[in-house]
Protein backbone atom coordinates (compact mmCIF):
# COMPACT_ATOMS: atom_id res chain seq x y z
CA UNK A 1 0.00 0.00 0.00
CA UNK A 2 1.23 3.48 -0.89
CA UNK A 3 0.10 6.93 0.16
CA UNK A 4 -1.15 8.64 -3.00
CA UNK A 5 -2.15 12.27 -3.24
CA UNK A 6 -4.57 13.20 -6.03
CA UNK A 7 -4.82 16.84 -7.04
CA UNK A 8 -7.69 18.62 -8.74
CA UNK A 9 -10.06 21.58 -9.03
CA UNK A 10 -13.19 20.26 -7.30
CA UNK A 11 -13.36 23.16 -4.87
CA UNK A 12 -11.81 25.77 -7.13
CA UNK A 13 -14.47 25.27 -9.80
CA UNK A 14 -17.46 23.91 -7.92
CA UNK A 15 -19.30 22.52 -10.96
CA UNK A 16 -20.64 19.06 -11.71
CA UNK A 17 -18.43 17.82 -14.51
CA UNK A 18 -15.28 19.13 -12.86
CA UNK A 19 -16.05 17.09 -9.74
CA UNK A 20 -16.29 13.83 -11.65
CA UNK A 21 -13.11 14.55 -13.65
CA UNK A 22 -11.00 14.51 -10.49
CA UNK A 23 -12.79 12.44 -7.84
CA UNK A 24 -12.68 9.31 -9.99
CA UNK A 25 -8.88 9.26 -9.83
CA UNK A 26 -9.07 9.20 -6.05
CA UNK A 27 -11.70 6.46 -6.19
CA UNK A 28 -9.61 4.42 -8.62
CA UNK A 29 -6.49 4.48 -6.49
CA UNK A 30 -8.57 3.75 -3.39
CA UNK A 31 -10.11 0.71 -5.11
CA UNK A 32 -6.56 -0.64 -5.47
CA UNK A 33 -6.15 -0.51 -1.70
CA UNK A 34 -3.93 2.56 -1.47
CA UNK A 35 -4.07 5.29 1.18
CA UNK A 36 -5.51 8.18 -0.83
CA UNK A 37 -5.70 11.89 -0.04
CA UNK A 38 -7.14 14.67 -2.15
CA UNK A 39 -5.13 17.92 -2.30
CA UNK A 40 -6.18 21.21 -3.84
CA UNK A 41 -3.40 23.76 -4.06
CA UNK A 42 -3.54 25.89 -7.21
CA UNK A 43 -1.77 28.93 -5.65
CA UNK A 44 -4.65 31.08 -6.97
CA UNK A 45 -7.69 32.69 -5.39
CA UNK A 46 -10.89 30.70 -5.23
CA UNK A 47 -13.51 31.15 -7.94
CA UNK A 48 -16.92 32.37 -6.81
CA UNK A 49 -19.49 30.63 -9.08
CA UNK A 50 -22.24 33.03 -7.99
CA UNK A 51 -20.38 36.26 -8.75
CA UNK A 52 -18.40 34.50 -11.48
CA UNK A 53 -15.14 36.07 -10.40
CA UNK A 54 -12.06 35.28 -8.23
CA UNK A 55 -12.59 35.70 -4.51
CA UNK A 56 -10.36 35.81 -1.42
CA UNK A 57 -13.20 34.07 0.45
CA UNK A 58 -13.05 30.32 -0.19
CA UNK A 59 -15.90 29.35 2.17
CA UNK A 60 -18.28 28.43 -0.68
CA UNK A 61 -15.56 26.34 -2.32
CA UNK A 62 -14.50 24.45 0.79
CA UNK A 63 -18.12 23.82 1.80
CA UNK A 64 -18.82 22.24 -1.59
CA UNK A 65 -15.57 20.28 -1.50
CA UNK A 66 -16.34 19.02 2.00
CA UNK A 67 -19.78 17.78 0.89
CA UNK A 68 -18.32 16.02 -2.12
CA UNK A 69 -15.59 14.29 -0.16
CA UNK A 70 -18.07 13.21 2.51
CA UNK A 71 -20.33 11.74 -0.18
CA UNK A 72 -17.50 9.64 -1.58
CA UNK A 73 -16.22 8.42 1.79
CA UNK A 74 -13.25 10.77 1.96
CA UNK A 75 -14.63 13.34 4.38
CA UNK A 76 -11.51 13.23 6.53
CA UNK A 77 -8.99 12.88 3.69
CA UNK A 78 -8.84 16.21 1.89
CA UNK A 79 -6.73 19.35 2.03
CA UNK A 80 -7.53 22.73 0.47
CA UNK A 81 -4.99 25.56 0.48
CA UNK A 82 -6.44 29.01 -0.12
CA UNK A 83 -4.13 31.00 -2.36
CA UNK A 84 -5.42 34.33 -1.04
CA UNK A 85 -4.30 33.94 2.57
CA UNK A 86 -2.34 30.63 2.51
CA UNK A 87 -4.69 29.03 5.04
CA UNK A 88 -5.40 25.29 4.99
CA UNK A 89 -8.84 23.70 5.18
CA UNK A 90 -9.88 20.08 5.73
CA UNK A 91 -7.03 19.55 8.22
CA UNK A 92 -6.15 21.21 11.52
CA UNK A 93 -3.33 23.42 10.29
CA UNK A 94 -0.47 23.85 7.83
CA UNK A 95 1.84 21.63 9.86
CA UNK A 96 -0.54 18.69 9.59
CA UNK A 97 -1.01 19.26 5.86
CA UNK A 98 2.72 19.37 5.23
CA UNK A 99 3.25 16.24 7.33
CA UNK A 100 0.71 14.33 5.21
CA UNK A 101 2.27 15.58 1.98
CA UNK A 102 5.78 14.70 3.17
CA UNK A 103 4.69 11.10 3.81
CA UNK A 104 3.29 10.59 0.29
CA UNK A 105 4.79 8.12 -2.17
CA UNK A 106 2.95 9.34 -5.29
CA UNK A 107 1.47 12.61 -6.49
CA UNK A 108 -1.14 12.26 -9.25
CA UNK A 109 -1.19 15.81 -10.59
CA UNK A 110 -4.39 15.67 -12.63
CA UNK A 111 -4.43 18.33 -15.37
CA UNK A 112 -1.47 19.94 -13.65
CA UNK A 113 -3.87 21.44 -11.11
CA UNK A 114 -1.27 21.44 -8.33
CA UNK A 115 1.25 24.27 -8.54
CA UNK A 116 4.22 22.44 -7.03
CA UNK A 117 5.68 23.78 -3.81
CA UNK A 118 8.82 22.35 -2.18
CA UNK A 119 6.66 19.91 -0.20
CA UNK A 120 4.85 18.47 -3.21
CA UNK A 121 7.92 18.68 -5.45
CA UNK A 122 9.72 16.37 -2.99
CA UNK A 123 7.23 13.52 -3.43
CA UNK A 124 9.25 10.64 -4.98
CA UNK A 125 6.92 9.80 -7.90
CA UNK A 126 5.03 12.64 -9.54
CA UNK A 127 2.62 11.88 -12.37
CA UNK A 128 1.58 14.72 -14.69
CA UNK A 129 -1.81 13.91 -16.24
CA UNK A 130 -2.70 16.02 -19.29
CA UNK A 131 -6.34 16.19 -20.35
CA UNK A 132 -5.95 18.96 -22.94
CA UNK A 133 -3.61 17.57 -25.63
CA UNK A 134 -2.16 19.94 -28.23
CA UNK A 135 -2.94 23.03 -26.16
CA UNK A 136 -0.86 21.85 -23.20
CA UNK A 137 2.03 20.91 -25.46
CA UNK A 138 1.89 24.16 -27.49
CA UNK A 139 2.40 26.05 -24.24
CA UNK A 140 5.37 23.88 -23.30
CA UNK A 141 6.97 23.93 -26.74
CA UNK A 142 6.66 27.69 -27.32
CA UNK A 143 7.97 28.71 -23.90
CA UNK A 144 10.25 25.91 -22.66
CA UNK A 145 12.01 28.17 -20.14
CA UNK A 146 8.82 29.28 -18.40
CA UNK A 147 8.23 28.45 -14.76
CA UNK A 148 5.26 26.33 -15.81
CA UNK A 149 7.32 24.29 -18.29
CA UNK A 150 9.99 23.66 -15.69
CA UNK A 151 7.42 22.46 -13.19
CA UNK A 152 5.84 20.12 -15.73
CA UNK A 153 9.27 18.72 -16.63
CA UNK A 154 9.99 18.05 -12.95
CA UNK A 155 7.43 15.23 -12.89
CA UNK A 156 8.83 11.72 -13.24
CA UNK A 157 6.12 10.54 -15.65
CA UNK A 158 3.87 12.30 -18.14
CA UNK A 159 0.52 10.98 -19.37
CA UNK A 160 -2.00 12.43 -21.82
CA UNK A 161 -5.48 11.85 -23.19
CA UNK A 162 -3.79 12.43 -26.55
CA UNK A 163 -3.60 8.76 -27.46
CA UNK A 164 -1.76 9.55 -30.70
CA UNK A 165 1.09 11.67 -29.32
CA UNK A 166 4.33 10.49 -30.87
CA UNK A 167 2.61 8.88 -33.86
CA UNK A 168 3.57 9.98 -37.37
CA UNK A 169 0.19 11.49 -38.30
CA UNK A 170 -0.16 13.40 -35.02
CA UNK A 171 0.74 17.10 -34.93
CA UNK A 172 0.99 17.36 -31.14
CA UNK A 173 4.58 18.33 -30.22
CA UNK A 174 6.23 16.29 -27.48
CA UNK A 175 8.07 19.34 -26.10
CA UNK A 176 10.95 17.04 -25.21
CA UNK A 177 8.87 14.81 -22.93
CA UNK A 178 7.83 11.18 -23.19
CA UNK A 179 4.03 11.14 -23.16
CA UNK A 180 2.30 7.91 -22.23
CA UNK A 181 -1.32 7.45 -23.41
CA UNK A 182 -4.08 7.23 -20.83
CA UNK A 183 -7.86 7.65 -20.50
CA UNK A 184 -10.28 8.93 -17.88
CA UNK A 185 -10.82 6.49 -14.98
CA UNK A 186 -14.49 5.82 -14.31
CA UNK A 187 -15.73 4.64 -10.92
CA UNK A 188 -18.22 2.22 -12.45
CA UNK A 189 -20.25 1.60 -9.28
CA UNK A 190 -21.37 5.24 -9.35
CA UNK A 191 -22.57 5.03 -12.95
CA UNK A 192 -24.72 1.92 -12.97
CA UNK A 193 -27.46 2.21 -15.64
CA UNK A 194 -30.71 3.30 -13.98
CA UNK A 195 -33.31 0.58 -13.44
CA UNK A 196 -36.21 0.96 -13.26
CA UNK A 197 -36.47 4.18 -15.27
CA UNK A 198 -37.41 7.29 -13.22
CA UNK A 199 -40.99 8.49 -13.58
CA UNK A 200 -40.40 12.25 -13.13
CA UNK A 201 -39.89 14.04 -16.46
CA UNK A 202 -36.41 15.37 -17.20
CA UNK A 203 -35.19 17.75 -19.88
CA UNK A 204 -32.76 15.11 -21.18
CA UNK A 205 -35.39 12.39 -21.63
CA UNK A 206 -35.27 10.95 -25.13
CA UNK A 207 -32.57 13.39 -26.24
CA UNK A 208 -29.01 13.16 -27.45
CA UNK A 209 -27.13 15.51 -25.18
CA UNK A 210 -23.71 16.82 -24.30
CA UNK A 211 -22.08 19.32 -21.95
CA UNK A 212 -19.74 21.83 -23.57
CA UNK A 213 -18.48 25.39 -23.93
CA UNK A 214 -18.93 27.25 -27.18
CA UNK A 215 -15.26 28.24 -26.86
CA UNK A 216 -13.23 27.67 -23.70
CA UNK A 217 -10.39 30.02 -24.64
CA UNK A 218 -8.84 31.74 -27.65
CA UNK A 219 -7.26 29.72 -30.49
CA UNK A 220 -3.54 28.93 -30.29
CA UNK A 221 -1.03 29.39 -33.10
CA UNK A 222 1.76 26.88 -33.64
CA UNK A 223 4.12 26.57 -36.60
CA UNK A 224 1.93 28.86 -38.70
CA UNK A 225 -1.27 26.92 -38.04
CA UNK A 226 -4.24 27.86 -35.87
CA UNK A 227 -5.75 25.37 -33.42
CA UNK A 228 -9.19 26.41 -32.25
CA UNK A 229 -12.08 25.47 -29.99
CA UNK A 230 -15.40 23.67 -30.36
CA UNK A 231 -17.10 26.63 -32.01
CA UNK A 232 -15.03 26.05 -35.15
CA UNK A 233 -15.96 22.37 -35.38
CA UNK A 234 -19.61 22.95 -34.47
CA UNK A 235 -20.10 25.16 -37.52
CA UNK A 236 -19.57 22.08 -39.69
CA UNK A 237 -22.49 20.31 -38.01
CA UNK A 238 -25.01 23.13 -37.64
CA UNK A 239 -27.59 21.42 -39.89
CA UNK A 240 -27.47 18.00 -38.21
CA UNK A 241 -30.95 18.37 -36.62
CA UNK A 242 -32.33 18.93 -40.12
CA UNK A 243 -30.94 15.65 -41.50
CA UNK A 244 -31.72 13.58 -38.41
CA UNK A 245 -35.03 12.87 -36.69
CA UNK A 246 -33.37 12.84 -33.27
CA UNK A 247 -33.82 15.39 -30.48
CA UNK A 248 -30.72 17.34 -29.33
CA UNK A 249 -30.35 19.10 -25.97
CA UNK A 250 -27.00 20.78 -25.37
CA UNK A 251 -25.88 22.13 -22.00
CA UNK A 252 -23.63 24.75 -23.55
CA UNK A 253 -21.67 27.46 -21.79
CA UNK A 254 -21.43 30.91 -23.37
CA UNK A 255 -17.68 30.52 -23.77
CA UNK A 256 -14.96 33.15 -23.82
CA UNK A 257 -16.38 36.57 -24.62
CA UNK A 258 -19.98 35.29 -24.30
CA UNK A 259 -20.13 34.75 -28.05
CA UNK A 260 -22.43 31.73 -28.21
CA UNK A 261 -24.93 32.36 -31.08
CA UNK A 262 -27.92 31.05 -29.16
CA UNK A 263 -30.69 32.26 -31.46
CA UNK A 264 -28.98 30.93 -34.56
CA UNK A 265 -28.36 27.53 -32.95
CA UNK A 266 -31.96 27.20 -31.80
CA UNK A 267 -33.23 28.21 -35.24
CA UNK A 268 -31.30 25.22 -36.58
CA UNK A 269 -33.06 22.83 -34.20
CA UNK A 270 -30.63 22.68 -31.27
CA UNK A 271 -32.16 23.02 -27.80
CA UNK A 272 -29.67 25.03 -25.72
CA UNK A 273 -29.75 25.04 -21.90
CA UNK A 274 -27.50 26.83 -19.40
CA UNK A 275 -25.12 24.46 -17.55
CA UNK A 276 -25.03 26.73 -14.48
CA UNK A 277 -28.80 26.43 -14.16
CA UNK A 278 -29.40 22.79 -15.04
CA UNK A 279 -26.10 21.18 -13.98
CA UNK A 280 -24.87 23.18 -10.96
CA UNK A 281 -23.27 20.25 -9.12
CA UNK A 282 -22.12 16.66 -9.46
CA UNK A 283 -25.55 15.14 -8.79
CA UNK A 284 -27.43 17.16 -11.42
CA UNK A 285 -24.59 16.50 -13.88
CA UNK A 286 -24.90 12.77 -13.19
CA UNK A 287 -28.68 12.90 -13.64
CA UNK A 288 -28.41 14.79 -16.93
CA UNK A 289 -26.05 12.21 -18.44
CA UNK A 290 -27.95 9.24 -17.02
CA UNK A 291 -31.34 10.44 -18.26
CA UNK A 292 -30.10 11.15 -21.80
CA UNK A 293 -30.66 8.83 -24.72
CA UNK A 294 -26.95 9.10 -25.41
CA UNK A 295 -24.23 11.60 -26.18
CA UNK A 296 -23.66 13.38 -29.45
CA UNK A 297 -20.66 15.69 -29.36
CA UNK A 298 -17.90 17.36 -31.31
CA UNK A 299 -14.36 17.98 -30.06
CA UNK A 300 -12.12 21.03 -29.93
CA UNK A 301 -10.80 21.96 -33.35
CA UNK A 302 -7.27 21.64 -31.98
CA UNK A 303 -7.89 18.03 -30.97
CA UNK A 304 -9.31 17.18 -34.40
CA UNK A 305 -6.83 19.08 -36.57
CA UNK A 306 -3.80 17.76 -34.70
CA UNK A 307 -5.14 14.19 -34.83
CA UNK A 308 -4.43 14.04 -31.10
CA UNK A 309 -6.44 10.92 -30.29
CA UNK A 310 -8.29 12.67 -27.43
CA UNK A 311 -11.30 10.87 -25.97
CA UNK A 312 -13.59 12.78 -23.64
CA UNK A 313 -13.79 12.08 -19.92
CA UNK A 314 -17.47 13.04 -20.21
CA UNK A 315 -18.09 10.52 -22.99
CA UNK A 316 -16.60 7.81 -20.79
CA UNK A 317 -19.19 8.69 -18.11
CA UNK A 318 -22.04 8.42 -20.64
CA UNK A 319 -20.80 4.99 -21.66
CA UNK A 320 -20.59 3.82 -18.05
CA UNK A 321 -24.21 4.89 -17.56
CA UNK A 322 -25.19 2.66 -20.49
CA UNK A 323 -25.64 5.57 -22.87
CA UNK A 324 -24.21 5.20 -26.38
CA UNK A 325 -21.77 7.88 -27.50
CA UNK A 326 -21.65 9.28 -31.04
CA UNK A 327 -18.59 11.50 -30.89
CA UNK A 328 -16.28 13.19 -33.37
CA UNK A 329 -13.14 11.31 -34.29
CA UNK A 330 -9.90 12.93 -33.17
CA UNK A 331 -7.90 9.85 -34.00
CA UNK A 332 -9.24 8.01 -30.94
CA UNK A 333 -10.62 5.30 -33.22
CA UNK A 334 -7.00 4.29 -33.92
CA UNK A 335 -6.82 3.04 -30.32
CA UNK A 336 -10.38 2.44 -29.13
CA UNK A 337 -12.96 0.53 -31.20
CA UNK A 338 -15.74 2.36 -33.01
CA UNK A 339 -19.04 0.73 -33.96
CA UNK A 340 -20.62 -0.82 -30.87
CA UNK A 341 -21.74 1.51 -28.08
CA UNK A 342 -19.29 4.20 -29.17
CA UNK A 343 -19.21 5.40 -32.78
CA UNK A 344 -16.82 7.93 -34.33
CA UNK A 345 -17.83 10.35 -37.07
CA UNK A 346 -16.12 12.92 -39.29
CA UNK A 347 -19.04 14.41 -41.25
CA UNK A 348 -22.68 15.36 -40.56
CA UNK A 349 -23.81 12.46 -42.72
CA UNK A 350 -21.70 9.99 -40.74
CA UNK A 351 -23.10 11.39 -37.50
CA UNK A 352 -26.70 11.08 -38.73
CA UNK A 353 -26.08 7.52 -39.92
CA UNK A 354 -24.56 6.57 -36.55
CA UNK A 355 -27.55 7.96 -34.67
CA UNK A 356 -29.90 6.05 -36.96
CA UNK A 357 -27.88 2.84 -36.53
CA UNK A 358 -28.08 3.06 -32.75
CA UNK A 359 -31.76 3.98 -32.80
CA UNK A 360 -32.58 0.80 -34.73
CA UNK A 361 -30.99 -1.40 -32.05
CA UNK A 362 -30.82 0.82 -29.00
CA UNK A 363 -30.96 -1.93 -26.39
CA UNK A 364 -27.92 -3.61 -27.90
CA UNK A 365 -25.90 -0.40 -28.10
CA UNK A 366 -26.87 0.60 -24.57
CA UNK A 367 -25.54 -2.67 -23.19
CA UNK A 368 -22.48 -2.36 -25.44
CA UNK A 369 -21.82 1.13 -24.05
CA UNK A 370 -21.65 -0.16 -20.49
CA UNK A 371 -19.46 -3.08 -21.53
CA UNK A 372 -17.18 -0.64 -23.37
CA UNK A 373 -16.71 1.42 -20.20
CA UNK A 374 -16.03 -1.70 -18.15
CA UNK A 375 -13.34 -2.83 -20.58
CA UNK A 376 -11.52 0.44 -21.25
CA UNK A 377 -12.30 2.93 -18.46
CA UNK A 378 -12.58 0.98 -15.20
CA UNK A 379 -11.01 3.32 -12.62
CA UNK A 380 -8.97 0.70 -10.82
CA UNK A 381 -7.50 -0.63 -14.05
CA UNK A 382 -6.67 2.82 -15.43
CA UNK A 383 -5.06 3.90 -12.16
CA UNK A 384 -3.11 0.65 -11.92
CA UNK A 385 -1.70 1.35 -15.40
CA UNK A 386 -0.52 4.76 -14.19
CA UNK A 387 1.51 3.08 -11.45
CA UNK A 388 2.79 0.06 -13.36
Amino acid sequence: MMRIIVTGLIGQYAFGGVTWDYIQYALGFRALGHDVWYLEDTSTWAYDPVKMEPSADCSHNTAYLGRVMEKFGMGDRWIYRNGADETYHGVANAAEAEKIIASADVLANVSGACWLRPETAAIPLKLFLDGDPMFTQIGLATDPESEYAKRVASHERHFSFGLNIGQKACEVPTAGLHWRPTVQPIALDYWNPASPAPTTPHIADGAWTTVMNWASYAPKDFHGKKYGQKDIEFERFLDLPQISDEKFVLAMGQGVGNKRPTEMLESKGWHIIEPDTYLPDYTTYHDFLSRSKGEWSIAKNGYVTSRSGWFSCRSACYLAAGKPAVVQDTGWSDHLPSGDGAIAFNTPEEAANALDLINKNYTHHSAAARAYAEKYFDAARVCEDLLS
